[in-house]
């Protein structure tokens, strides 16, 4: 990450400002990506994946869509100070945020069809919700919730599923106490019957946030497998 460090930018939404952090790829852009936070904010950890897009090709991007609570970043176990910023969250300001970073993107000589949106835990279900309102050139999600059950005033991703207009793809852990397996297929399902390629893929020993290095949920072999699978949907739909 030494050579790809974040910085702290303020891209125009449609109510004022939105912080966010970019991250450069050194030399040729093959794309862009915006970065969806997890549930605790713009953590070390989504700083990373950032870095880590750029050290790819990629030009990331990653709204704080805590912006309108005062930006906060959460310990992973401040669950019960993080519960009311979640609350105050809305679809409707979520998607303007997601959609600044992406015009924010365009600006930059990025245009959507070459721009990505990957999200963690609360993160993946905004990048699936994006990718079933506008098409984007692929979306990823890691291990996000509100399959069955919609959140932030939105539909369930099942609901939302047979709309997708991005190629998408799912990654999940089966020991994901938040997410069951049973869940899983039913979106695995549901997704196979949008008019863009899915796929979802299991890891059986990994659990919620096995992509993040700070916690203690981190499973390498899923991870590295994971990001792999993310480096080649990017490659195949962004160049």
């Amino acid at each position: 990450m030494a050579d790809f460090i974040p910085t702290r930018i303020e891209i125009p939404g449609p109510d004022g400002t939105v912080p966010a952090l970019t991250v450069e790829p050194s030399g040729e852009v093959r794309g862009g990506v915006v970065v969806i936070q997890e549930a605790f904010g713009l953590t070390g950890h989504i700083a990373q994946v950032a870095a880590d897009l750029a050290e790819a090709g990629y030009r990331a991007v990653a709204p704080a869509l805590f912006h309108r609570s005062g930006s906060p970043v959460f310990g992973y176990d401040d669950l019960a100070e993080l519960g009311p910023v979640i609350g105050a969250m809305t679809g409707d300001g979520i998607a303007a945020d997601v959609d600044a970073a992406i015009s924010e993107l365009a600006r930059g000589g990025v245009e959507p069809g070459r721009t990505a949106i990957i999200g963690f835990c609360m993160g993946g279900s905004v990048a699936f919700a994006t990718a079933a309102r506008r098409p984007l050139g692929a979306a990823v999600t890691y291990y996000g919730g509100g399959i069955a059950e919609g959140r932030f005033g939105l539909p369930s991703l099942l609901e939302m599923a047979p709309d997708l207009e991005t190629p998408w793809l799912g990654l999940y852990g089966d020991l994901d106490a938040h997410i069951p397996v049973a869940e899983v297929e039913q979106l695995r399902h549901a997704a196979q019957g949008a008019d863009v390629p899915t796929e979802v893929v299991r890891y059986p020993d990994a659990d919620h946030g096995f992509h993040c290095r700070d916690r203690s949920s981190f499973h390498p072999a899923s991870s590295a497998d994971a990001w792999r699978r993310t480096l080649d949907l990017l490659t195949r739909q962004l160049g």
